[in-house]
C-alpha cells in the first residue's frame, strides 16, 4: 500500500503550466472582483466572482501546505507558500470594502448567500478604517503568520533523546501510547527537556500572536477577545455559557474515568505520561487492516464509505510519522469534492479511529461540493459533525466484534479522546483566557506560560492527575495559527455525538444527515440546530450528548 499521498492530480510541479495558469487565474479573479467592486455591480456579479475566487484558490492553497507540512524543509513549498498568502493579500485589502458592500444588501433577497449579507452587516460594525483594515492584512504576514509558521517549522524539527535515540518530537510523543510505564515516563521526561530548550523562541510567538489580536480586537471596538472567535464559529455567548456549564458538571464524570483507568493500571493516580496508555494488551491494527474495516464500518452512510474508499485508492493521504513532517492530523478539502489528509499512523486502534475522524472531515467536504463555493466555509463548531460520527461508528462497531480484552482498551481509547476534547481543551480554554488577560498589559515570561498551563490543567483535571505538562502550550500549534483554537472542539464532539444519538432514536434522521453536511456553511449554528429540533443555548442539549459518554464510563467500569 502506498502510504504518501499523490499530488500530481493538482498539480504535476510548482514549475508546471497547470499550476502557472491556476496561478495566474487567482490572481485575475481577485483583480476582477476589485473592478466589479469599484463599479458598483449587481450582487449576483460580486457573488458569482467570490465564488469562482473560492473554487481556484482550494486546489492552489492544498498543494502548496500539502508540500509544505510534509516535508517543512521543502524550501520550494515554503516560499511559494509565502508568495500565495502575499497573493491573497490583494483579496484581503477588498475585505473591508466587500464586507460593506454585502452589509448595504437585504439578506431576505440574497438567496442561499443571506448568511453572508447578515454577517457583513455585523461586522461592518467592527471594522477599522479601510486603510487600517488593509494596512492591518499586509503586516499579518510578518505579524501573526510569521510567528505561526515560525511555530511549525520549529517543532516539526525538534528532536529529543530517548534512552540514547534522537526521535523526531512527533514519535516521542507517540511513545505515550506504549503499553511500558517506564518508556512513556521516558518520553515525558525526554520531551519537557526538549520543549525547555526551545521555550524562548516559542515565548516570542506566543506573544506576538495574541498580542497582535488583542490590539486588532480593541481597535475593532468588541467588548473581549472571545467575541470575534464567537462571530466566527455562528455561536451566540449564551450557546458558548451551556455549553460550559454542562462541561464543568461533567468534570466529576471524567474524573471517575481517570480514576477507573488508574484501577485499571495499577496505580492510586494517573500521571501525564498514562493519560494515553493502553488499558490492556491490544492487536496490532495494519494499514491493509484499516482499510478495510474503515469501508465496512462505514458503510451505515454510503456515500461516507464511498469517501473512504477512494481516499485510499486515489492516495488522498500522507499517513506515516517521519522526521520533518508535521505532527498530528489534517483533512482540507483540495476541490471537486475531494480531499488531502496527513496523518501520523501508528499500528493501533487508536490510529485507526483518528483516520476515521478525518475522513469524516473528507464526508464533510463531500457533501459541500454540493453547495456553492462561498458557502463552503463552515465554522469550527460545525466542522467536526461529520468526523465524530464517524468515530463513534468505528467505535461503536469495534466494541461488538473484538474481544474482551480489546474490547476495553479500544474503549478506553474512545474516552481518553473524549476526555482530551472535554476536559484538556477546558483547560486550554482557560489558560489562553488568561493569557489574552495578562497579554493586554504586557509580554508574558516562559516562566509565566508555564505557570498559567499548570493552574488551568489542575482546574480541569482537579486530583485525578499526580503530575502535569507545563509546556502544552507550546506543543498545541492551535494557540499560533487563530485565537481560541479549542471550545470549538468540544463544541463539534458534543454536537456531533447529539447528532448520533438522534440518528438512534430515529432512524429517519439518517436520510436528512447529508442534508445538515451540506448545509453547515449556510446558517448560524443555532439556527441550522434548529431546523433539526436542537436548542443550542440550553444546558440540556449538552447533557444529551455527554449521556453518550456517560454510558462509555458505566460500561468501562464493569470491564475494570
Amino acid at each position: 500500500m502506498e502510504t504518501t499521498w499523490d499530488l500530481t492530480p493538482l498539480f504535476p510541479s510548482l514549475e508546471s503550466p497547470e499550476f502557472r495558469k491556476a496561478w495566474e487565474g487567482l490572481r485575475g479573479r481577485i483583480g476582477a472582483l476589485g473592478a466589479l467592486l469599484e463599479k458598483g455591480a449587481p450582487l449576483a456579479e460580486v457573488l458569482a466572482a467570490l465564488d469562482g475566487i473560492y473554487e481556484e484558490a482550494t486546489p492552489l492553497q492544498a498543494y502548496l501546505y500539502a508540500r509544505f507540512t510534509a516535508d517543512t524543509a521543502d524550501e520550494a513549498a515554503s516560499a511559494k507558500l509565502s508568495e500565495f498568502q502575499v497573493l491573497l493579500l490583494d483579496l484581503k485589502r477588498l475585505a473591508p470594502r466587500l464586507t460593506r458592500r454585502l452589509a448595504l444588501e437585504d439578506p431576505e433577497e440574497a438567496g442561499p448567500y443571506r448568511i453572508l449579507v447578515e454577517e457583513a452587516r455585523l461586522q461592518a460594525l467592527h471594522l477599522m478604517p479601510e486603510g487600517e483594515e488593509t494596512l492591518a492584512a499586509e503586516l499579518s504576514l510578518s505579524g501573526r503568520e510569521a510567528w505561526g509558521k515560525l511555530h511549525e517549522s520549529l517543532t516539526s524539527q525538534i528532536t529529543a533523546q530517548v534512552d540514547g535515540e534522537e526521535l523526531p518530537i512527533t514519535q516521542v510523543r507517540n511513545l505515550y501510547f506504549r503499553p511500558e510505564e517506564e518508556v512513556r515516563k521516558k518520553a515525558y521526561e525526554a520531551e519537557l527537556k526538549a520543549w525547555a530548550l526551545h521555550e524562548v523562541p516559542l515565548t516570542f510567538a506566543m506573544n506576538g500572536v495574541k498580542g497582535e489580536a488583542s490590539v486588532l480586537n480593541r481597535r475593532r471596538a468588541f467588548r473581549d477577545d472571545l467575541e470575534p472567535t464567537l462571530l466566527a464559529n455562528r455561536i451566540t455567548r449564551r450557546a458558548l455559557s451551556a455549553l460550559l456549564e454542562a462541561v464543568k458538571e461533567s468534570l466529576p464524570l471524567f474524573r471517575r474515568y481517570f480514576a477507573l483507568k488508574a484501577k485499571g493500571l495499577g496505580k492510586e493516580r494517573l500521571d501525564w505520561w498514562d493519560l494515553f496508555a493502553p488499558l490492556g494488551e491490544g492487536r496490532r491494527w495494519t494499514l491493509e487492516e484499516a482499510q478495510s474495516f474503515l469501508k465496512e464500518k462505514l458503510s451505515a452512510f454510503p456515500n461516507a464509505a464511498r469517501v473512504a474508499e477512494l481516499a485510499f485508492l486515489e492516495r488522498w493521504m500522507d499517513l506515516l510519522p517521519r522526521r520533518g513532517k508535521v505532527g498530528g492530523a489534517y483533512c482540507m478539502p483540495r476541490g471537486g469534492g475531494k480531499s488531502l489528509i496527513l496523518a501520523n499512523y501508528e499500528e493501533s486502534f487508536e490510529s485507526l479511529s483518528t483516520l476515521a475522524h478525518e475522513l469524516g472531515h473528507a464526508y464533510h467536504n463531500f457533501a459541500l461540493a454540493q453547495v456553492p463555493a462561498s458557502l463552503r466555509e463552515v465554522p469550527m463548531t460545525l466542522a467536526e459533525t461529520a468526523s465524530i460520527m464517524n468515530e463513534t461508528l468505528v467505535v461503536e462497531a469495534a466494541l461488538k466484534e473484538v474481544r474482551p480484552e480489546e474490547a476495553r482498551l479500544i474503549l478506553d481509547a474512545y474516552l481518553q479522546g473524549a476526555a482530551q476534547v472535554v476536559v484538556d481543551i477546558y483547560s486550554r480554554f482557560l489558560f489562553e483566557s488568561w493569557v489574552f488577560e495578562a497579554r493586554r498589559a504586557r509580554e508574558l515570561s516562559p516562566r509565566e506560560f508555564k505557570e498559567l498551563m499548570l493552574r488551568a490543567q489542575k482546574e480541569a483535571y482537579g486530583e485525578a492527575l499526580a503530575t502535569f505538562h507545563p509546556y502544552m502550550w507550546a506543543v498545541k500549534g492551535h494557540y499560533y495559527g487563530a485565537d481560541f483554537y479549542n471550545y470549538p472542539y468540544t463544541f463539534g464532539l458534543l454536537f456531533g455525538l447529539a447528532v448520533y444519538r438522534e440518528a438512534q432514536e430515529d432512524p429517519t434522521f439518517s436520510e436528512r444527515y447529508e442534508e445538515l453536511l451540506a448545509a453547515s456553511g449556510m446558517y448560524p449554528a443555532k439556527e441550522l440546530a434548529a431546523r433539526f429540533g436542537f436548542d443550542l443555548e440550553s444546558p440540556a442539549f449538552w447533557r444529551k450528548a455527554l449521556g453518550v459518554l456517560e454510558e462509555k464510563v458505566e460500561l468501562l467500569s464493569r470491564m475494570v
